[in-house]
């Protein structure tokens, strides 16, 4: 009997020597830094893989030796069932530990993409294709479906997406970022139309748009927006046409070369706000919150005219006059025959 409990005893430390020995080991290796370069590198779970697949992947790319007591530490601890698939950035001096918890946690690789206030449908469309982590599947025509189905109010794409930076991970559609863009782009213009003042020039959201495009196509300055957005709102409270050059560029369409003629100005479109009243039917370009903020919020004054100086500062001249202006824009246009001819 005393011979049995012995045996037994003994086995026993043997046992537990065993498991402390590898469960040290097991520590030791989940601690020891992986191998990789010093600049990190990119990890991939496809999705429906096995944890044992994905560490013979880590195996194979040399970031780890053996993966025996990474799958015997996930086990035990349970998180082999909880790893998530996606693109992984693992950094130099990361561990097994860390890489554990990194896939538990879906801490996937993010990237960005940015869409820049004044740009149009073409342009947004153009750099989605362009990105290398976005699938892209939207044509031109396929505008109308994405509309009905992100719920957008209008059947027409332009100025309904807020210029922002946004992240994502790998393969994300172009579809999943401008549902994104269009829901924050409405979540801004409620906020900004609710806080609207009682001197805004435009009757709905949508108008807010339209005319906040304007404004962003006019200027890039934050001092000038409200100031820009002053003007329009006077000449429209007077009855007066806005007489912007960027609506008529837009009715012109993809086709303009960049050199705004008299013919434009004088060839009708919807868009042509020297020949119509009114706003444009809808926005012209992407706006910015900044100029959704000034149309709403238009600064007072007397001006009702405004050219560009042709200073590298991007400003404007403002006016109240006819006369005024017209002395502006002989000013501007000296300046500019100036700097084509000493070659500026």
């Amino acid at each position: 009997m005393k011979r049995t409990v012995l045996v037994l005893a003994i086995a026993a430390l043997v046992i537990a020597a065993a498991a402390g020995a590898a469960a040290w080991q097991a520590n030791r290796f989940m601690a020891t830094p992986v191998s990789v370069p010093g600049d990190g590198t990119l990890f991939e779970i496809s999705s429906g893989s096995s944890f044992a697949a994905v560490t013979r992947k880590l195996v194979v790319a040399g970031i780890i030796d053996d993966d025996f007591w990474f799958r015997l530490h996930a086990r035990l601890t349970g998180a082999a069932s909880g790893i998530q698939a996606g693109e992984y950035f693992i950094e130099a001096g990361a561990t097994p530990q860390t890489l554990l918890e990194q896939f538990t946690r879906g801490a996937v690789q993010l990237y960005s993409f940015t869409i820049v206030e004044g740009w149009n449908q073409r342009d947004l469309l153009q750099a989605l294709q362009a990105h290398e982590a976005i699938i892209a599947s939207m044509t031109d025509e396929d505008w109308p479906a994405l509309l009905e189905e992100i719920g957008a109010p209008v059947m027409h794409p332009e100025g309904l997406f807020l210029p922002e930076t946004y992240r994502f991970p790998r393969n994300t559609t172009d579809r999943q970022l401008l549902s994104q863009a269009f829901e924050l782009m409405q979540d801004v213009l409620d906020e900004e139309w609710q806080d609207r003042g009682t001197d805004a020039p435009v009757k709905t959201p949508y108008e807010t748009l339209i005319l906040a495009s304007i404004v962003e196509k006019e200027t890039a300055r934050a001092d000038e927006r409200p100031r820009i957005a002053g003007v329009f709102a006077r000449r429209l409270d007077k009855g007066m046409r806005l007489q912007t050059d960027p609506t008529v560029i837009y009715g012109v369409g993809p086709g303009f070369d960049g050199n705004l003629t008299r013919k434009h100005l004088q060839t009708d479109t919807p868009y042509n706000t020297y020949r119509r009243a009114g706003l444009p039917p809808t926005p012209i370009a992407m706006p910015g919150r900044a100029a959704i903020n000034a149309v709403l919020h238009p600064a007072d004054g007397e001006e009702l005219y405004f050219v560009a100086t042709g200073l590298d500062d991007g400003s404007h001249k403002f006016s109240v006059t006819k006369a005024e202006h017209d002395a502006a824009v002989a000013e501007y246009l000296r300046r500019l025959r100036k700097k084509r001819r000493e070659g500026g």
